[in-house]
């Protein structure tokens, strides 16, 4: 309850930002408390020469930016390739390459070693436009548990939303969901599994489910997650 109580507190602190500085250090500060240190709010480029446009906003160390831009890293980065693949959350240290058979990739992972920032987060997102993107943080020693990781999924799912809406092309406007969708997605805000929401509303399981990815659909979200953080901010649902 702890995490649950913090991620919505920040959430609800974010709507009152107007500025991306603001958010930034609100989301340091946020961040912070759970052990990273630095993060970054970015799009995945489609090569590594438009690196720097991608990249909404940061608070990583500004040599190790440059020399991932100007040794164009982002083509030989595992964490890009991984970022195209999955919408979970993962960490760093989790990401599969091959040391032999790719050795750019594994100079981008030391790299980042070098600095101290091996432990590593990342949470795929979508823009409201439906680009993908990443929230990437990092610290020496951050509290990544079974209780904490949903609710840092949750907080950088809507630092970076915030972010877009700041300094990224307006959304289009999406269909309305249905009452009962929003129930779904308000259960899922209060952490209830799809078969306790199921028991709660006195439907099946699957029901639950198909309302849950039709609310996904709509929304343009990747995710059950993001869906639930694009149905706060629009205010389809309450905190």
């Amino acid at each position: 309850m702890k995490f649950v109580r913090e991620a919505f507190e920040f959430v609800d602190n974010l709507e009152r930002l107007s500025n991306v500085d603001a958010v930034m250090d609100a989301t340091q500060r946020a961040l912070g408390r759970f052990g990273f240190e630095h993060f970054s709010f970015s799009g995945v480029p489609r090569d590594s020469t438009r690196m720097p446009d991608v990249v909404l906003a940061h608070r990583i160390p500004p040599e190790l930016f440059k020399l991932y831009v100007e040794r164009r890293y982002a083509d030989v980065d595992p964490v890009m390739r991984m970022l195209r693949r999955t919408t979970d959350p993962f960490k760093w240290l989790d990401v599969p390459y091959d040391r032999e058979q790719e050795r750019r990739g594994a100079e981008v992972m030391a790299l980042v070693a070098d600095f101290g920032l091996s432990q590593g987060f990342f949470v795929p997102t979508r823009s409201p436009s439906g680009t993908f993107g990443n929230v990437w943080m990092a610290g020496p020693a951050p509290e990544l548990t079974a209780r904490s990781t949903p609710a840092l999924h949750f907080m950088a799912l809507y630092a970076f939303d915030r972010v877009y809406r700041l300094v990224g092309p307006k959304p289009d406007r999406r269909a309305p969901i249905t009452a009962r969708e929003r129930e779904v997605l308000a259960w899922t805000a209060a952490g209830k599994s799809a078969w306790e929401i199921g028991e709660i509303l006195g439907i099946a399981k699957r029901t639950v489910d198909e309302h849950a990815q039709t609310a996904v659909r709509k929304l343009g979200a990747a995710n059950k997650i993001q869906a639930v953080v694009f149905a706060i901010r629009d205010g389809l649902i309450d905190l």
